[in-house]
């Protein structure tokens, strides 16, 4: 089962941006991911809906933060890109009156609601800033600062 990168690419490109002199065009971004420029510019829409980033027309126009990074977090931009399911495993509804199917979809129905509850309470501890302050240490110890 495939899983949904849209999140970990798309504070990937933030991070990005925030360390980059200039706006981002939706091809600068789709070649650092490896996709087409309209998937980008599809998903930075939601982003720009959500007011965390702003596009710009023209010539050196393209993408840019329009808040801090401290002021985003990643429950933020899970939120804009339509909050995609978190798991990958889920109840079945084949035979909704079958009584095994109803005890097991009542065991999995309540693990997974506190397994995503304690899931999305740290997305939003943890802001952009946070992130760009671990790479900042990655880099340090790699001598690359």
């Amino acid at each position: 089962m495939r899983q949904d990168s849209r999140l970990s690419r798309m504070l990937h490109v933030l991070i990005h941006m925030d360390r980059h002199d200039g706006a981002l065009t939706s091809e600068a971004i789709a070649e650092m991911l490896n996709t087409n420029p309209v998937v980008i510019r599809r998903t930075m829409a939601g982003l720009r809906e959500a007011g965390h980033v702003r596009s710009e027309k023209g010539h050196g126009g393209g993408w840019r933060l329009a808040r801090p990074l401290d002021g985003i977090t990643l429950l933020d931009i899970h939120r804009a890109l339509g909050e995609p399911g978190i798991f990958a495993i889920g109840p079945t509804a084949d035979e909704p009156s079958c009584l095994v199917e109803q005890a097991v979809n009542a065991a999995l129905d309540g693990a997974l609601r506190e397994a995503e509850a304690v899931l999305v309470r740290h997305l939003g501890q943890v802001t952009l800033a946070d992130l760009a302050a671990d790479f900042d240490r990655r880099m340090r110890a790699l001598g690359k600062c």
